[in-house]
């Protein structure tokens, strides 16, 4: 029977696995907890629906548990995140009093298994404040920040501050993210799974029934940009940019398609400001897709000839790992992790403004050779740095550097 680990070694090499092996072995009597707001949108939802049966597979006890609250709740939540990436947002002491309320009872539900567990992960700051009610903890405490924190709102930032500061540790996307705390900040970018639905290869018959489902015109020019309705993701400026292209190349089509998060309580106003800027354009599509529509994601990606992710702001931006994996050239906003991934000439263009996106737009269906050549060092760039498995190696890593204190050399037998 094959297991996880051989289907990895299968797209990575034996030899990664067997160092996620040995990274694991002082590891496999202790108790990981991750814990998040939401086990379905976005990329947070997606890294842990495989980073933990992948860590259990490798004989660490480990387990996702996801914290619930109401609408005030993550009108608070939404505010705190779009205050970390830098919006001059105040957030009233009665939502912040309601956020720590709801932290507690949180708390309350899962104090059993968060006292007692070896390692917790918390991600982001929706349940952030948990620790402040687990005061009998037995383990070390990582939080987890996913988003850009490189010019936080002052005010907001001071408020979260008070309880990341008393972590063990915490782990940025980039170096430029990390805020000055009184523990030891790791860098550890996200990663894509290349074995998901989202990930894995098509048949072409399965691709062109999503095709045919969704209206999209066979053998003309397409963009597409998969992500949330989301403002930070700016869908109105690749309207805009399509716009812009299409005077140039006017048989083009824009695909915007993606879901809505839980925990997001700002989707459906920004869908709606999207429908209204496409107006009776046949040629755009806007398709709002529900949290299990992977295989769709996937084939609407290998369908574009181009990825666009022009956010403002980006933690890290996994949809464009994901279109490069499929060998699209990705033209993304020059923000946060983006620029890690899109690198000038080579796997995309980083762009600033929607008539830069349309630049980059008709320079590529102009140099068709150079979208291809693009494409391929796209899909080598990802394996190499950004799949699950180098996300999980360094998670361990800090798990053994946490349990030795620190020290300057640790040996692994």
């Amino acid at each position: 029977m094959t297991t996880m680990l051989d289907s990895y070694a299968a797209v990575t090499s034996k030899d990664v696995i067997r160092h996620l092996q040995q990274l694991a072995e002082p590891l496999k009597d202790k108790t990981v907890v991750h814990v998040n707001s939401t086990r379905f949108g976005g990329g947070v939802a997606e890294i842990l629906d495989k980073l933990v049966p992948l860590s259990r597979e490798l004989g660490i006890d480990t387990r996702w548990e996801v914290i619930t609250g109401d609408s005030e709740f993550y009108q608070c939540t939404k505010s705190m995140h779009n205050a970390i990436q830098g919006n001059r947002i105040a957030i009233s002491d009665k939502l912040l009093a309601h956020f720590q309320e709801v932290n507690e009872q949180n708390a309350n539900q899962l104090r059993a298994i968060l006292e007692e567990a070896d390692f917790v992960f918390i991600h982001d700051p929706q349940p952030v404040a948990l620790l402040k009610y687990c005061s009998n903890r037995k383990g070390k405490w990582i939080w987890r920040c996913h988003i850009d924190a490189s010019h936080p709102h002052r005010g907001t930032w001071r408020f979260i501050h008070r309880f990341v500061r008393e972590y063990d540790a915490s782990i940025f996307s980039l170096p430029q993210f990390v805020q000055m705390l009184p523990h030891p900040a790791y860098i550890i970018p996200p990663s894509i799974d290349p074995l998901s639905d989202k990930n894995i290869d098509l048949t072409q018959n399965e691709i062109e029934e999503v095709r045919m489902r969704f209206g999209i015109e066979s053998d003309t020019p397409m963009i597409a940009q998969i992500s949330r309705f989301d403002r930070f993701k700016d869908p109105l400026g690749v309207i805009e940019a399509y716009k812009l292209a299409k005077q140039f190349i006017p048989t083009l089509q824009l695909v915007l398609a993606g879901g809505e998060a839980t925990d997001d309580p700002e989707g459906e106003a920004v869908l709606n400001e999207v429908r209204f800027a496409a107006g009776d354009d046949p040629n755009i599509k806007i398709l709002l897709l529900p949290p299990d529509a992977h295989r769709t994601i996937n084939a609407l990606q290998r369908l574009a000839d181009i990825v666009v992710q022009k956010s403002t702001k980006e933690g890290f931006g996994l949809t464009v790992t994901e279109a490069l994996w499929k060998g699209k050239p990705v033209i993304g906003g020059d923000t946060g992790g983006i620029r890690l991934q899109v690198i000038n000439f080579h796997t995309g263009f980083l762009v600033n403004t929607p008539e830069g996106a349309a630049l980059r737009i008709r320079y590529l269906f102009k140099q068709t050779q150079k979208m291809q050549e693009m494409g391929a060092k796209a899909k080598d760039f990802v394996r190499e740095n950004f799949l699950l498995t180098r996300q999980l190696r360094e998670h361990l890593t800090l798990m053994v550097s946490l349990q030795h204190g620190g020290v300057d050399r640790i040996e692994l037998s």
